[in-house]
């Protein structure tokens, strides 16, 4: 598991300092899980032995210093549904991004080719962790996740984003009219795989949205799953697990 990072803000918002905003992301090492899924698999929809998973959802919230009952997960559809969390405890919601202003409250989104997207506005205290595949990705599940943002106070001049890990535009090859519909729902995605088929970059698509809407601060994890097997690819190998991208904010220290 992958030590957390930290984001400092460059200015506090009126009355209250910046928070600090975590960020971790695993890889395949160290968990419970047996083959195909092994060993850090934090999927619970994959097929793999729910007491293995739930055993790595633990190691992570002991991992991150919050403990599990701190971690708040969801049921992913590839679609484009955000939920707000406010108690770690309420139901697992179906949905595609968490959004909380709660400090000390992890959201993760698990993936395996899809881009994990985690952002954060340090300055009203609120994070979100999003999953952005192919279809959610071009259906506007970002745009929708910072509307339930603004919702609670965050400005997009102010977020930071971290596009994770997920299988690259040189990798990812699809059909032509896939393409070519993907483009024009999320322009700059399109992109030629290195054997010069059809293919898709999802990051620089996403890239391209957040900065027309006003987003300038963004940051890509460059890693491809399909070509790094320290992570897990459902492109490279099926079944597989996956791998989970975290964020949270606690109040900065005096």
């Amino acid at each position: 598991m992958a030590a957390p990072t930290e984001s400092a803000a460059r200015a506090p918002q009126e009355g209250r300092p910046p928070a600090r905003v975590r960020r971790v992301l695993t890889t395949r090492a160290g968990g419970r899980s047996a083959a195909p899924y092994d060993a850090f698999n934090l999927g619970d929809h994959v097929g793999d032995d729910p007491a293995a998973v739930a055993a790595n959802r633990r190691r992570l919230g002991q991992g991150i210093g919050l403990g599990p009952e701190r971690v708040a997960w969801m049921h992913q559809v590839h679609g484009t549904d955000v939920v707000a969390v406010e108690d770690p405890g309420q139901e697992t919601p179906t949905a595609d991004a968490l959004v909380t202003d709660r400090p000390r409250l992890a959201l993760a989104v698990v993936v395996a080719d899809c881009v994990p997207v985690l952002l954060a506005d340090p300055y009203a205290g609120v994070v979100a962790a999003a999953h952005a595949g192919r279809r959610g990705a071009a259906e506007g599940v970002l745009p929708r996740t910072l509307e339930v943002m603004a919702e609670l106070g965050a400005e997009p001049a102010r977020v930071e984003v971290l596009l994770g890990p997920a299988v690259c535009g040189a990798c990812y090859e699809v059909p032509p009219a896939m393409r070519d519909e993907v483009e024009a729902q999320l322009p700059g995605s399109a992109s030629i795989t290195r054997v010069g088929t059809p293919g898709l970059d999802l990051r620089a698509g996403l890239r391209r949205q957040l900065a027309g809407l006003g987003l300038t601060r963004v940051d890509t994890d460059a890693r491809c799953t399909f070509e790094d097997d320290q992570l897990f690819s459902h492109r490279r190998a099926q079944p597989t697990g996956r791998f989970a991208a975290v964020t949270w904010w606690e109040y900065a220290r005096p």
